[in-house]
């Protein structure tokens, strides 16, 4: 018999690792074409006017402009890019 209880793995050590998600460009800010807006997993917030979704949900700018949160359309919460009159 063991004097002593057989040291076996331990259970802990175990974390994925962050996925930074979260909103990037905030309201009011200038923003080009491309830029990443809001990585997020399912529509937390939806594609307003210049704005594109990805597959994964990732919201991203497709024209120049400033950028607006706004609501709309049953309390959902829309982003969207609003361009300078030319």
């Amino acid at each position: 018999m063991a004097t002593s209880k057989s040291g076996g793995s331990t259970q802990n050590g175990r974390d994925s690792i962050s996925k930074r998600l979260g909103v990037k460009i905030f309201d009011g800010q200038r923003v080009t074409g491309g830029e990443i807006i809001v990585r997020q997993r399912g529509t937390r917030i939806h594609p307003g006017r210049f704005v594109g979704k990805g597959s994964d949900d990732t919201l991203f700018v497709l024209k120049p402009g400033v950028l607006k949160f706004h609501y709309g359309y049953k309390g959902r919460r829309y982003v969207s890019v609003i361009q300078a009159a030319v």
